[in-house]
Protein backbone atom coordinates (compact mmCIF):
# COMPACT_ATOMS: atom_id res chain seq x y z
CA UNK A 1 0.00 0.00 0.00
CA UNK A 2 1.67 3.16 -1.31
CA UNK A 3 1.51 6.30 0.95
CA UNK A 4 -1.17 8.10 -0.30
CA UNK A 5 -3.62 5.28 -0.03
CA UNK A 6 -2.44 4.61 3.60
CA UNK A 7 -3.07 8.36 3.63
CA UNK A 8 -6.58 7.80 2.72
CA UNK A 9 -7.37 4.88 4.90
CA UNK A 10 -6.59 7.07 7.93
CA UNK A 11 -8.72 9.92 6.60
CA UNK A 12 -11.61 7.06 6.39
CA UNK A 13 -10.80 5.30 9.61
CA UNK A 14 -11.20 9.03 11.28
CA UNK A 15 -14.06 10.06 9.48
CA UNK A 16 -18.03 8.94 10.30
CA UNK A 17 -19.78 10.88 7.92
CA UNK A 18 -17.92 10.84 3.81
CA UNK A 19 -20.08 11.69 0.77
CA UNK A 20 -18.68 10.66 -2.21
CA UNK A 21 -18.49 12.79 -5.32
CA UNK A 22 -17.77 11.32 -8.69
CA UNK A 23 -18.11 11.29 -12.24
CA UNK A 24 -17.43 9.00 -15.45
CA UNK A 25 -14.29 8.32 -14.61
CA UNK A 26 -15.95 6.53 -11.82
CA UNK A 27 -17.04 3.82 -14.67
CA UNK A 28 -14.19 3.90 -16.74
CA UNK A 29 -13.04 0.45 -15.64
CA UNK A 30 -16.36 -1.31 -16.05
CA UNK A 31 -15.75 -0.62 -19.81
CA UNK A 32 -18.08 2.47 -19.95
CA UNK A 33 -16.27 5.23 -21.84
CA UNK A 34 -16.29 9.63 -20.23
CA UNK A 35 -16.39 12.14 -21.96
CA UNK A 36 -13.68 13.99 -22.03
CA UNK A 37 -10.39 12.20 -21.95
CA UNK A 38 -8.56 11.89 -25.30
CA UNK A 39 -10.40 8.43 -25.57
CA UNK A 40 -14.11 9.87 -24.45
CA UNK A 41 -16.70 10.03 -26.20
CA UNK A 42 -16.69 13.84 -27.23
CA UNK A 43 -13.01 13.03 -29.16
CA UNK A 44 -14.13 9.97 -30.93
CA UNK A 45 -14.80 10.26 -34.54
CA UNK A 46 -18.18 9.59 -35.15
CA UNK A 47 -18.71 9.98 -38.71
CA UNK A 48 -21.38 12.59 -37.67
CA UNK A 49 -21.49 17.11 -38.84
CA UNK A 50 -22.93 17.52 -35.23
CA UNK A 51 -21.53 17.03 -32.30
CA UNK A 52 -22.16 14.18 -29.16
CA UNK A 53 -22.73 17.44 -27.44
CA UNK A 54 -25.49 18.74 -29.89
CA UNK A 55 -27.10 15.34 -30.12
CA UNK A 56 -27.43 15.13 -26.13
CA UNK A 57 -29.18 18.43 -26.02
CA UNK A 58 -32.99 19.03 -25.49
CA UNK A 59 -33.41 21.05 -28.55
CA UNK A 60 -31.66 17.94 -30.78
CA UNK A 61 -34.14 15.22 -28.73
CA UNK A 62 -37.02 17.72 -29.57
CA UNK A 63 -35.96 18.61 -33.59
CA UNK A 64 -34.45 15.00 -34.45
CA UNK A 65 -35.86 12.22 -32.13
CA UNK A 66 -35.02 9.38 -34.26
CA UNK A 67 -30.96 10.56 -34.52
CA UNK A 68 -31.04 10.83 -30.93
CA UNK A 69 -32.51 7.86 -30.00
CA UNK A 70 -29.87 6.00 -32.40
CA UNK A 71 -26.93 7.60 -31.04
CA UNK A 72 -28.32 7.55 -27.22
CA UNK A 73 -28.52 3.64 -27.75
CA UNK A 74 -25.11 3.44 -29.55
CA UNK A 75 -23.21 5.30 -26.72
CA UNK A 76 -25.07 6.38 -24.19
CA UNK A 77 -26.07 2.77 -22.72
CA UNK A 78 -24.04 0.05 -21.32
CA UNK A 79 -26.27 -2.68 -19.87
CA UNK A 80 -23.89 -5.18 -19.66
CA UNK A 81 -21.13 -2.98 -17.55
CA UNK A 82 -20.67 -4.44 -14.14
CA UNK A 83 -19.95 -2.50 -11.25
CA UNK A 84 -15.72 -1.96 -10.37
CA UNK A 85 -13.96 -2.09 -7.14
CA UNK A 86 -15.00 1.54 -6.86
CA UNK A 87 -18.46 1.15 -6.66
CA UNK A 88 -18.30 -2.09 -4.64
CA UNK A 89 -16.02 -0.26 -1.73
CA UNK A 90 -18.32 2.90 -1.57
CA UNK A 91 -21.25 0.01 -1.31
CA UNK A 92 -18.81 -2.15 1.52
CA UNK A 93 -18.28 1.61 3.14
CA UNK A 94 -21.37 2.41 3.30
CA UNK A 95 -22.38 -0.76 5.25
CA UNK A 96 -19.88 0.31 7.65
CA UNK A 97 -21.60 2.85 8.57
CA UNK A 98 -18.98 5.44 7.06
CA UNK A 99 -20.10 6.39 3.78
CA UNK A 100 -23.84 8.34 4.29
CA UNK A 101 -24.42 9.46 0.43
CA UNK A 102 -22.71 9.16 -3.14
CA UNK A 103 -23.52 12.03 -5.09
CA UNK A 104 -23.04 11.06 -8.73
CA UNK A 105 -22.71 12.46 -12.69
CA UNK A 106 -22.95 9.33 -14.23
CA UNK A 107 -26.50 7.59 -15.61
CA UNK A 108 -25.58 3.88 -15.47
CA UNK A 109 -26.82 3.00 -12.32
CA UNK A 110 -23.74 1.41 -11.11
CA UNK A 111 -23.58 2.50 -8.17
CA UNK A 112 -27.24 0.74 -7.08
CA UNK A 113 -25.69 -2.31 -8.84
CA UNK A 114 -22.85 -2.65 -6.17
CA UNK A 115 -25.79 -2.09 -3.56
CA UNK A 116 -25.59 1.48 -2.35
CA UNK A 117 -28.69 2.98 -0.90
CA UNK A 118 -28.56 6.54 -0.71
CA UNK A 119 -27.29 7.76 -4.44
CA UNK A 120 -28.09 11.43 -5.47
CA UNK A 121 -28.03 10.83 -9.40
CA UNK A 122 -27.38 14.91 -10.20
CA UNK A 123 -28.09 13.92 -14.19
CA UNK A 124 -30.72 11.14 -14.11
CA UNK A 125 -30.44 7.32 -14.92
CA UNK A 126 -30.92 5.26 -18.23
CA UNK A 127 -32.78 2.66 -16.26
CA UNK A 128 -36.06 5.06 -15.76
CA UNK A 129 -38.01 6.20 -19.18
CA UNK A 130 -41.02 7.82 -18.70
CA UNK A 131 -43.94 9.04 -21.29
CA UNK A 132 -43.56 13.25 -21.81
CA UNK A 133 -47.83 12.71 -22.31
CA UNK A 134 -49.71 10.90 -19.79
CA UNK A 135 -46.38 10.17 -16.83
CA UNK A 136 -45.96 6.50 -17.20
CA UNK A 137 -42.82 4.88 -16.08
CA UNK A 138 -40.65 2.51 -18.14
CA UNK A 139 -37.66 0.85 -17.47
CA UNK A 140 -34.46 0.37 -19.93
CA UNK A 141 -35.93 -2.44 -22.11
CA UNK A 142 -38.90 0.18 -23.27
CA UNK A 143 -35.73 1.82 -25.08
CA UNK A 144 -33.70 -1.14 -26.09
CA UNK A 145 -36.42 -3.70 -27.12
CA UNK A 146 -37.81 -1.05 -29.67
CA UNK A 147 -36.50 0.43 -32.86
CA UNK A 148 -36.80 4.62 -33.72
CA UNK A 149 -39.18 6.48 -31.02
CA UNK A 150 -40.37 4.53 -28.42
CA UNK A 151 -43.86 5.00 -27.26
CA UNK A 152 -46.11 4.73 -24.50
CA UNK A 153 -48.02 1.85 -24.83
CA UNK A 154 -51.03 3.56 -22.94
CA UNK A 155 -51.43 7.17 -24.75
CA UNK A 156 -49.15 7.07 -27.47
CA UNK A 157 -47.01 9.83 -26.48
CA UNK A 158 -43.02 9.88 -26.65
CA UNK A 159 -41.28 7.87 -24.20
CA UNK A 160 -38.18 10.21 -22.86
CA UNK A 161 -35.13 9.04 -20.49
CA UNK A 162 -34.98 10.35 -17.64
CA UNK A 163 -31.25 11.93 -18.02
CA UNK A 164 -30.60 15.74 -17.81
CA UNK A 165 -29.94 16.49 -21.71
CA UNK A 166 -28.06 19.75 -22.15
CA UNK A 167 -29.85 22.66 -22.22
CA UNK A 168 -32.07 21.10 -19.24
CA UNK A 169 -32.06 21.62 -15.74
CA UNK A 170 -31.11 19.24 -13.05
CA UNK A 171 -34.26 17.92 -10.38
CA UNK A 172 -34.52 19.99 -7.40
CA UNK A 173 -35.48 17.20 -4.99
CA UNK A 174 -32.23 15.64 -6.38
CA UNK A 175 -30.19 19.18 -5.90
CA UNK A 176 -31.15 19.56 -2.24
CA UNK A 177 -30.36 16.02 -1.36
CA UNK A 178 -26.73 15.90 -2.63
CA UNK A 179 -26.86 19.65 -1.38
CA UNK A 180 -27.53 18.71 2.19
CA UNK A 181 -25.40 15.57 2.35
CA UNK A 182 -22.12 17.24 1.26
CA UNK A 183 -22.62 20.09 3.94
CA UNK A 184 -23.24 17.95 6.33
CA UNK A 185 -20.52 15.45 5.69
CA UNK A 186 -17.00 15.44 7.25
CA UNK A 187 -15.26 13.88 4.91
CA UNK A 188 -15.72 14.59 0.53
CA UNK A 189 -14.08 12.75 -2.02
CA UNK A 190 -14.18 13.61 -5.35
CA UNK A 191 -13.25 11.09 -8.05
CA UNK A 192 -13.34 10.42 -11.59
CA UNK A 193 -14.35 14.05 -12.96
CA UNK A 194 -12.91 17.01 -14.26
CA UNK A 195 -15.16 19.23 -12.45
CA UNK A 196 -16.00 21.07 -15.22
CA UNK A 197 -19.52 20.19 -15.91
CA UNK A 198 -21.53 23.08 -13.80
CA UNK A 199 -24.05 22.65 -12.00
CA UNK A 200 -22.80 19.80 -10.82
CA UNK A 201 -19.29 20.96 -9.77
CA UNK A 202 -20.30 23.54 -7.97
CA UNK A 203 -22.04 21.32 -5.29
CA UNK A 204 -18.47 20.49 -4.09
CA UNK A 205 -18.41 24.48 -2.80
CA UNK A 206 -20.99 23.45 -0.16
CA UNK A 207 -18.46 21.28 1.47
CA UNK A 208 -17.61 22.33 5.29
CA UNK A 209 -15.82 20.00 6.97
CA UNK A 210 -12.17 18.40 7.82
CA UNK A 211 -11.25 16.68 4.51
CA UNK A 212 -11.21 16.78 0.56
CA UNK A 213 -9.60 13.75 -1.29
CA UNK A 214 -9.31 14.47 -4.83
CA UNK A 215 -9.13 10.42 -6.67
CA UNK A 216 -8.44 11.83 -10.72
CA UNK A 217 -6.03 11.03 -13.53
CA UNK A 218 -5.84 14.46 -14.35
CA UNK A 219 -5.86 17.95 -12.73
CA UNK A 220 -9.07 19.40 -11.73
CA UNK A 221 -9.83 23.46 -10.23
CA UNK A 222 -9.96 21.92 -7.01
CA UNK A 223 -6.56 20.34 -6.61
CA UNK A 224 -5.07 23.29 -4.91
CA UNK A 225 -7.71 22.74 -2.02
CA UNK A 226 -7.35 19.01 -1.60
CA UNK A 227 -5.91 17.39 1.57
CA UNK A 228 -5.21 14.49 -0.72
CA UNK A 229 -4.62 14.26 -4.53
CA UNK A 230 -4.62 10.74 -5.90
CA UNK A 231 -3.37 10.44 -9.82
CA UNK A 232 -4.37 6.67 -10.32
CA UNK A 233 -7.04 4.67 -11.78
CA UNK A 234 -9.79 4.93 -8.85
CA UNK A 235 -11.05 1.20 -9.19
CA UNK A 236 -6.98 0.04 -8.17
CA UNK A 237 -6.98 3.20 -5.55
CA UNK A 238 -10.21 1.31 -3.81
CA UNK A 239 -9.30 -2.03 -4.26
CA UNK A 240 -5.92 -1.58 -2.80
CA UNK A 241 -7.84 0.13 -0.34
CA UNK A 242 -10.21 -2.23 1.03
CA UNK A 243 -7.46 -5.15 1.21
Amino acid sequence: MNEDIKRLKEIIDSSNNIVFFGGAGVSTESGIPDFRSANGLYNQDLGRTVSPEEMISHTFYVNHPEQFFEFYRDKLIYEDAEPNACHKALAELERQGKVKAVVTQNIDGLHQKAGSKVVWELHGSTLRNYCEKCGAYYDLSKVTGTDGVPTCDKCGGRVKPDVVLYEEGLDSDVIDGAVRAISEADTLIVGGTTLIVYPAAGLIHYFKGKHIVLINMSATSADSSADLVIREPIGEVFAELMK
